[in-house]
């Protein structure tokens, strides 16, 4: 929902690029160390043609031929590379970029990135030509100065996870691999389901985690062992970004007073919440809407 991004972003094999919710890369055809790409706040889309393991979450994945790989931010994830060649793409985005087409898709809701779905996709000759194809394309398109290109850039990526959806069955687009990611996906869609606030008059009703573990039917020590186990986060810690995140979204997007984004969030009283909000951020909410 946040439309402002100052930051810029960068592989070991480009210049910096300005990023507005995306950005892409070639990973040229190198040998050596790879520079490790530390962003964990964004999803990611991978085409890697060389031999590597992909360790997600709980489960280590071999890489033996051309794959599409989808990571998730909420998901520790890292590749160890087994052959000193390496090439391929891949770009990056956040919910909200995947968000801003008409259709208002929900990242959330596509399988590949869902907790305990299939990451990878192995790709035919003809396939992987296809891939390249898509990220060629982006790689035009983000230099161009065209107004509507991140439009286009957002149709290049649905591209890219119809072209992985058309490779699962529908039944199987998501199994749960064990009781603790069945879990920690259970926690991340309910505590999706409370936002965006869309009234003053709406409270937030879930807001820690016992609250949560109520919810889910399991005991609070059983859904933060999950959690950290799948995310390497603490349920404290989802919980408290995702109320930040709604924060500034609403500071920025709406006209509601200070006061009644407080008691929308749950706080008995503002000054509870500026509190809050300035230790999260550094910011005190009304700096933000200045």
């Amino acid at each position: 929902m946040i439309t402002k991004e100052t930051k810029t972003l960068q592989d070991g094999t480009q210049n910096q690029s300005p990023v507005r919710h995306f950005n892409v890369y070639s990973i040229e055809r190198s040998k050596g160390k790879t520079i490790p790409y530390s962003r964990r706040d964004f999803y990611k889309v991978t085409l890697l043609t060389n031999h590597c393991i992909l360790h997600y979450a709980n489960r280590s994945i071999e890489i033996t031929q051309p794959a599409l790989i989808f990571s998730n931010p909420l998901v520790p994830y890292a590749f160890e590379h087994l052959s000193e060649v390496r090439e391929g793409y891949f770009c990056i985005f956040t919910e909200e970029f995947l968000k801003s087409g008409d259709r208002m898709d929900n990242v959330h809701d596509v399988p590949m990135f869902k907790i305990g779905g299939t990451p990878v996709f192995f790709l035919n000759d003809k396939q992987v030509l296809y891939v390249e194809s898509l990220f060629q394309r982006m790689l035009e398109e983000i230099e161009t100065e065209y107004v509507y290109k991140y439009d286009l850039l957002r149709n290049h990526v649905n591209l890219l996870i119809h072209e992985a959806l058309k490779m699962q069955p529908e039944i199987s687009a998501f199994i749960h691999q064990n009781a603790a990611s069945r879990i920690a996906s259970l926690f991340l869609e309910l505590l999706e389901r409370q936002f965006p606030i869309d009234s003053p008059g709406q409270v937030l009703k879930l807001r820690n985690a016992s609250d949560y573990a109520v919810n889910l039917s399991v005991h609070v020590n059983h859904l933060n062992y999950a959690v950290r186990e799948i995310t390497g986060k603490p349920t404290t810690v989802h919980i408290t970004n995702r109320i930040v995140n709604e924060a500034k979204a609403l500071l920025l997007h709406t006209d509601w007073s200070i006061s009644e984004i407080a008691y929308s969030l749950g706080f008995q009283y503002p000054t509870y919440f500026n509190n809050f909000f300035k230790k999260k951020t550094g910011a005190t909410p009304l700096s933000l809407r200045k």
